[in-house]
């Protein structure tokens, strides 16, 4: 699942959309720099997202998010790049109030099919200033779920984030863990002489705009992931009065199976090992300072 919001300067807010690079073909969407970059691709992540995410969301993404989020009765929650709003009903149950945002009008028609009770905007991450009905302090918490790594400027984002917020409220952020998932530039290795499954990393430190995969049958858009280091999600946090709380490193669910012989053996233990090892999302808790 992938999502991203910048598109030429209207930029796209999705929740979980990628799916065009080894993990995030696990669970996250990507935009393009265009206007309606999504929405040729929207069928398309419809039909593979469903109504409820991908395994990685269910088993994964949303479970990890809602316990950061720790959604109480009446608040008022807003689930930026909402997609096809997999996080609504979760929000929804919680007892709080949930609004969606998005830019791509084909997934909040998706949405709003498929969650009745969620509240879903058409609008631009950037610039929640001049969405109507949005006002200053107006939410308790605000969610990325698989869509930050789809935005860009992250400063622009983090910036509107802050202002919708009340004081005290609070940002949770679950992406592809930007350390270890870096679209092109990271994949998996085997050292024979070690009988060692490593993760490779070939640049990190610069920010990166990468084009991913296409898909046959996902249309003609074409998607952007935006690698930046962690550094940049902090500091960027930090400048716009969001502080860090809580972080989580979260493994994959998936296991190889050891019921073969010989190396095939030997190499299912390692690559188990390396999955319990090496993460493959991040979550971030901050919260607004009260002034």
């Amino acid at each position: 699942m992938t999502i991203r919001h910048p598109r030429s300067t209207q930029f796209k807010a999705n929740s979980g959309s990628h799916s065009m690079h080894n993990a995030a073909s696990n669970g996250h969407r990507n935009a393009r720099h265009r206007a309606g970059g999504w929405e040729p691709l929207a069928d398309w992540y419809d039909g593979w997202m469903g109504k409820n995410g991908s395994l990685h969301h269910q088993r994964l993404a949303i479970p990890a998010v809602m316990e950061l989020l720790s959604a109480q009765p009446g608040e008022k929650i807003l689930d930026i790049g909402a997609g096809q709003g997999v996080l609504a009903p979760h929000v929804i149950q919680a007892g709080a109030d949930y609004t969606g945002l998005d830019a791509s009008p084909s997934l909040l028609r998706q949405a709003r099919k498929h969650h009745r009770q969620g509240r879903f905007l058409l609008g631009d991450a950037r610039n929640l200033q001049r969405l109507a009905g949005m006002q200053a302090n107006m939410f308790d918490a605000a969610v990325f779920l698989l869509s930050i790594q789809d935005m860009d400027p992250l400063p622009a984002v983090m910036e509107a984030v802050a202002w919708v917020l009340r004081g005290g409220g609070r940002v949770v952020i679950l992406m592809l863990h930007p350390c270890f998932r870096v679209p092109r530039q990271s994949g998996w290795g085997w050292q024979e002489e070690r009988k060692v499954r490593f993760r490779r990393i070939d640049r990190y430190l610069t920010p990166l705009s990468v084009p991913l995969k296409e898909y046959p049958g996902q249309g003609s858009g074409v998607s952007i992931s935006f690698h930046r280091p962690l550094q940049h999600y902090i500091n960027t946090l930090a400048d716009c009065g969001l502080l860090i709380e809580q972080m989580k490193e979260i493994t994959t669910y998936k296991t190889s199976r050891e019921n073969t012989q010989g190396l095939q053996r030997v190499q299912a233990r390692a690559e188990n090992l390396a999955n319990q090892e090496i993460p493959l999302f991040l979550a971030l808790r901050a919260r607004k300072a009260c002034l």
